[in-house]
């Protein structure tokens, strides 16, 4: 099997109110759109994912996919959901895959395992859908006066992602792309495509209204645990010209000396994020034994903990990090510093606070041989199994 995941994500998102498209806003201090794709990308049944687009959201989309694996080249949709799936499932000719996977980009939990339930699926029929039963009592109201109950007892709600065998799925859309149908399995049973039933999940919900984008905060929150990490690092002054502290290069009487390019600053960070996670220390990734090291830019030590910390699904919550010196001044260049952080490890600047302080000539630092940093950083993870 060669599946593909094909996620819409080109609608305005209107009844989620003002702002941003709906699926760029973020949940948890990430976009929507991020979390979906990443469900899909990071799953091994998953051979590559293709988003289809607003026209004029690429410039959101490029910012929320970096360092996502597996996507292909995003899409252009159309007016209605149903053209936007056909124009994605059109662009899929080329990759030929044996299924594809369409799902909404608004629904961003969807579980690996809901994933594998419908992968599994397609091996036998050519159509699958995640469902859950209904389990509230269902009226008919006229003019709003309740009236006959309805027998649930064959209704189910019906989730994405929705699989199907990619030729009979691409025929189906193209011989009934004049009708209108609520979603795909609608479309496939009018083409007389057989669609199975599978387990869906509660947690595979949409984001659509207001009140879904506090139901996905509170769904983070009881799914999630908050770890903190500390780091400190030192670096003696040598003779130069400039030092780089927080990714940023200021001018000095002179620089630090180290193997790398001696960023006091984002060592710290670096170390505080790595024992967040639990993953050692800086110089078990990158020892300074090691001749490729020899004057690198610090920043790659800081991305490969992060890229540790995105491998398990977390996020940085909070970076505060203090640069104790009497010299160079720190403050026009904090914003800098800030933005340099941020980008790194993919946040907001809001989110990341530097600050300086002196020890009152007290010290390595007060008498001006070096530069010292503390740092505490904060992550966010998913709750492992048995956490209380």
């Amino acid at each position: 099997m060669r599946v593909v995941a094909l996620i819409v994500a080109a609608g305005r998102g209107t009844r989620a109110g003002e702002g941003l498209p709906k699926q760029y806003r973020s949940v948890g201090g990430v976009p929507i759109l991020a979390r979906t794709l990443s469900a899909f990308s990071s799953h091994p049944g998953i051979e590559s994912v293709l988003a289809v687009i607003h026209p004029d959201d690429r410039a959101h989309y490029d910012r929320c996919t970096e360092d996502l694996p597996k996507l292909l080249p995003p899409v252009a949709g159309s007016a209605t959901r149903q053209a936007s799936v056909l124009a994605g499932l059109e662009a899929l000719a080329d990759v030929d895959p044996s299924h594809v996977l369409i799902h909404d980009g608004a629904r961003p939990f969807a579980a690996p395992e809901e994933i594998d339930q419908v992968v599994l699926g397609l091996k036998h029929h050519d159509g699958v859908l995640p469902s859950l039963a209904v389990t509230d009592t269902l009226r008919i109201q006229v003019d709003g006066v309740a009236g006959e109950t309805v027998d649930r007892s064959k209704l189910v709600r019906a989730q994405t992602p929705q699989g199907f065998a990619y030729n009979a799925i691409l025929d189906a859309h193209r011989a009934h792309q004049s009708e209108e149908f609520t979603d795909d399995v609608a479309l496939a049973l009018k083409a007389g495509i057989q669609t199975q039933l599978v387990n869906g999940s509660e947690d595979n919900f949409k984001v659509t209204t207001p009140e879904d984008f506090d139901r996905a905060e509170r769904f983070l929150s009881a799914s999630s645990e908050t770890r903190s990490g500390s780091g400190y690092d030192v670096h003696r002054f040598t003779d130069g010209t400039h030092v780089t502290l927080c990714g940023v290069s200021l001018p000095h009487t002179h620089s630090l000396l180290g193997h790398s390019d001696a960023d006091v600053g984002l060592h710290a960070i670096t170390d505080a994020l790595l024992g967040a996670i639990g993953a050692g220390d800086i110089g078990d990734h990158f020892p300074p034994s090691d001749p490729q090291w020899k004057g690198a830019p610090s920043r790659v030590f800081l991305a490969h903990a992060a890229s540790l910390l995105a491998e398990q699904n977390g996020r940085v919550s909070n970076v505060d990090v203090t640069l104790i010196c009497e010299a160079p001044k720190i403050g026009p260049h904090r914003e800098a510093m800030r933005t340099a952080i941020a980008e790194i490890v993919g946040v907001s600047a809001d989110r990341v606070s530097v600050k300086a302080t002196t020890t009152e000539g007290l010290g390595f630092t007060g008498r001006g041989e070096g530069i010292a940093a503390q740092a505490l950083v904060t992550v966010t993870l998913p709750r492992s199994a048995g956490t209380e």
